[in-house]
């Protein structure tokens, strides 16, 4: 019975579905739907370090992180300043503050 996924996945997965005697049906994405897709494939990825918070899942964001700022030709170094200009202006995440109203 086949299985429908229509996502973003890792170059290998074609072929290890295929060592597992299934047949994946692939095509490339190229262009806008290469960039929709990566960021869809972002959230995924959050969402499941956000339900378990292991590194594991971490790394395939930071691997779709990788594969976004390869495919804008910009790299880790730029996103690295931006983010410390970021928190320059208002702050990092350090002392867990939790904004629970504004009155």
């Amino acid at each position: 019975m086949p299985h429908r996924y229509d996502k973003l996945v890792r170059d290998g997965i074609p072929e290890i579905i295929h060592d597992t005697g299934e047949t994946p049906v692939t095509h490339v994405a190229d262009g806008d739907e290469f960039d929709r897709r990566l960021r869809e494939k972002l959230v995924e990825e959050a969402t499941e370090f956000a339900e378990d918070g292991t590194l594991d899942e971490l790394a395939d964001v930071f691997a779709v992180v990788d594969a976004v700022l390869d495919r804008r030709g910009d790299d880790w170094e730029t996103l690295r300043e931006l983010a410390d200009e970021k928190a320059a202006e208002r702050g990092g995440f350090e002392d867990g503050i939790v904004l629970e109203r504004v009155e």
